[in-house]
């Protein structure tokens, strides 16, 4: 029990207001859903600042290769919500994804929502397991998509100094 509520303390500390966060994740590789593509993989890079306790602010950035359709090019902007001391969180952002179809590229808007879980392995490193929604606006049976994305986060009092 001792254990437990240490933990829970540490885990709590991360979420405070003034943390930095970096973090980077894979997805695809067929653990999605959506009309238009067989198989893909996405690469996701975030940034986030505890702009209150549990809540944080997110910019990321996505690289999509698709073997089938054309790569994607996503960035966007968020926010997270830790529910519980322990790890578990919600969010929601939008996104800017370009699609490079020769010839015609298409741009679409995408509204997201993900949940998801932050297992911290110390006091700072996590593994993130999260299940997302990304609705397009421009066409949505075949390019939103339902997905599993798992990654690893950095909770940090500094990053290079800031």
């Amino acid at each position: 029990m001792l254990l437990a509520l240490t933990m829970s303390a540490t885990s709590f500390a991360q979420f405070e207001q003034g943390k930095k966060y970096v973090s980077t994740s894979l997805s695809g590789a067929n653990l999605h859903f959506t009309g238009a593509e067989k198989w893909k993989f996405d690469l996701n890079a975030k940034v986030g600042y505890m702009i209150e306790d549990n809540w944080m602010a997110l910019a990321q950035l996505e690289y999509g290769y698709r073997k089938y359709e054309p790569n994607t090019l996503m960035m966007g902007v968020g926010a997270r919500y830790y529910i519980v001391e322990n790890g578990l969180f919600v969010g929601a952002g939008a996104n800017y994804c370009h699609r490079g179809v020769v010839g015609a590229p298409i741009d679409d808007f995408i509204p997201t929502v993900h949940i998801g879980y932050a297992f911290f392995i110390n006091k700072t490193v996590t593994i993130e397991p999260e299940f997302y929604y990304n609705q397009s606006l421009k066409d949505h049976s075949n390019f939103s998509d339902v997905g599993i994305r798992i990654g690893l986060g950095l909770y940090l009092d500094e990053i290079f100094g800031f």
